[in-house]
């Protein structure tokens, strides 16, 4: 297995790894014949049986069809995607011919850009089986290269030495530790923002100029919205808030909703500026979420990254946000988010 895991990354060099995602439109299922779970498997793998294609993992479920897939940086991921959703597209018509989409919407593209990445998105695809109701345990779901990797389905054209090349050099080894890898289930925090950046959910809120909205976020974006405790812009705002509260004015309260003063009109400045950075929200959206005029929080958002301080709390690492808020929420009711973030 290590001659052909290293061949593979000879060939690469400059290849990229994906996270591709094809979702079935309102009514319609993929599996809606018994015989097309085979035939879809066999597309999948046949469309990355090209020189600089390599298949890495990959789940079929009747609503979502989920691949990992490296792709020389010369060849196209839409290519390979279009090539696999339109022939998907054809069948699940001709055994449903119903006038209306199959999809329900363009594929999606996440670009995988380390092993740790690789490696999370490897246990996401093992649990979704179980999160939709498929199956019990990840083991048990039939329509994956899991199983095919830890030998308990024969592999039928799927080669499984990419994917255990990341958990092993000997076969034993790496089935042992991807087994042990996937044992843990992934946390509700953690499908939030996967589903978040796959399209398979929308980031709702009441912070745009209609009464609701939802909007498609990738990223920082799904990562802060997750953090909020749902799926809604606001509870992010909420988060953001919350954080720069405790990070201005450790020794007392400060209300950011509430106060008048040059202080908290600082903060929902910061606010808005983290929330534009991360492509969160606009600032007209963070304007009406403190109901205060655009013109005014743009000038204090002007000031802030005119000052070297502000600027230091903007460029301050997602990561760092996110756990300081986390310990903020388990410090009791006073770190803990307010109801608006559900």
């Amino acid at each position: 297995m290590c001659n052909a895991i290293a061949s593979d990354k000879n060939s690469g060099a400059e290849a990229k790894t994906w996270s591709l995602c094809w979702q079935a439109a309102v009514g319609r299922e993929f599996f809606v014949h018994p015989l097309l779970a085979a035939r879809i498997r066999s597309r999948l793998i046949g469309a990355h049986q090209r020189s600089g294609r390599v298949l890495v993992d990959f789940v079929l479920l009747p609503t979502e069809i989920h691949a990992v897939a490296r792709i020389r940086a010369d060849d196209s991921v839409g290519s390979v995607a279009r090539a696999f959703g339109n022939v998907l597209s054809r069948w699940v018509r001709e055994a449903q011919p119903v006038r209306s989409p199959v999809l329900a919407g363009p594929y999606r593209a996440q670009p995988i850009s380390s092993a740790e990445a690789l490696r999370h998105e490897v246990r996401m695809l093992a649990w979704r089986p179980v999160v939709q109701k498929a199956c019990t345990t990840p083991t048990h779901h039939p329509h994956g290269g899991l199983r095919i990797a830890l030998g308990l389905t024969p592999a039928k054209g799927f080669d499984a030495r990419p994917l255990l090349g990341h958990f092993g050099d000997a076969v034993p080894a790496a089935r042992a530790s991807l087994r042990s890898w996937i044992s843990k289930r992934p946390s509700e925090q953690d499908w939030r923002a996967w589903e978040l950046t796959r399209g398979l959910a929308l980031a709702t809120g009441s912070v745009g100029p209609h009464p609701s909205m939802a909007k498609v976020v990738d990223g920082a974006a799904a990562s802060l919205i997750a953090a909020g405790g749902g799926y809604g812009i606001d509870g992010a705002l909420a988060l953001l808030e919350i954080w720069l509260e405790a990070k201005m004015h450790p020794s007392a309260p400060l209300d950011l909703q509430a106060a008048s003063s040059t202080l908290a009109a600082r903060g929902r400045a910061l606010v808005a500026c983290l929330a534009v950075t991360h492509r969160l929200c606009s600032a007209a959206s963070v304007a009406r979420y403190f109901h205060r005029a655009k013109a005014t929080l743009s000038e204090q958002m002007a000031a802030c990254r005119s000052r070297p301080a502000d600027r230091l709390i903007v460029a301050t690492p997602l990561r760092r946000i996110l756990e300081e808020s986390a310990s903020l929420q388990s410090a009791g009711p006073s770190g803990m988010l307010r109801s608006c973030c559900k």
